[in-house]
């Protein structure tokens, strides 16, 4: 491997700048007195909400230890390093968010299932769970392709290439590769991951079955309302 965990870990930022999705949930964060991100990356939400001024409970949670690395660099919130259905809080926190499309990661029913069933156990009564994922009917993996790739600088300012391959459409399941290479072509490594696009119905179904309800969606970060046309489901449940 030329490209490590951790040069990884810290270009997940690079590719993923502050933007209209952070303030949507930043907004949710800083409402709430105790929030569980589960999913929580390198941390940005999360330190973003204590440097705006968020004074309770805030606890992320990442299966990636390189990831939660660079979120720990931040002592004053809590970190736990696990998947979500392995989560052991009950009746602890206000909101729950899982941010970036990291829902999508949940691919097979039983994890699903098993995940948010942490997610309600965690939460208290009347407590909010926000998360977004990509709508299958706008078929956004068409266009990840390596005839669209991103260069950037990475944080030790070596330049680089990233790109992006679908692999394989299977039932509601897209297998996508991210390349990162030199700028010469030069490839440095790839990484592999399955990422699930469920219908707007057959998520109200998973979530209804977990013990949630629908209290809001939307189809963009301005909070329009979903349509078929919508790139993503935005969902906020409570329990």
């Amino acid at each position: 491997m030329r490209y490590s965990d951790e040069e990884t870990a810290a270009l997940y930022n690079v590719l993923n700048p502050w933007g209209p999705s952070d303030e949507f949930y930043l907004g949710l964060v800083m409402e709430a007195r105790a929030v569980l991100d589960v999913g929580c990356g390198t941390g940005t939400l999360l330190h973003q909400a204590r440097d705006a001024g968020h004074t309770g409970r805030l606890c992320g949670v990442d299966p990636d230890r390189a990831m939660l690395g660079l979120a720990r660099r931040r002592t004053d919130i809590e970190w736990w390093e696990g998947k979500a259905a392995a989560m052991p809080w009950s009746n602890e926190f206000d909101l729950a968010v899982m941010t970036g499309h990291a829902f999508q990661c949940l691919v097979d029913d039983d994890d699903l299932r098993a995940s948010l069933a942490a997610i309600r156990r965690a939460l208290v009564e009347g407590g909010r769970f926000a998360f977004e994922t990509r709508n299958p009917l706008v078929r956004e993996w068409e266009t990840w392709t390596s005839d669209h790739p991103i260069d950037v600088v990475d944080p030790a300012g070596r330049p680089l290439r990233v790109s992006y391959r679908v692999e394989a459409v299977v039932g509601d399941v897209v297998t996508l590769v991210e390349i990162t290479s030199e700028r010469d072509g030069t490839v440095l490594r790839e990484d592999r991951a399955d990422l699930r696009f469920l219908d707007a119905d057959t998520l109200a179904a998973f979530l209804t079955e977990a013990g949630f309800r629908i209290e809001a969606q939307y189809g963009d970060w301005s909070r329009a309302p979903f349509t078929e046309t919508s790139r993503e489901i935005i969902t906020i449940a409570r329990v």
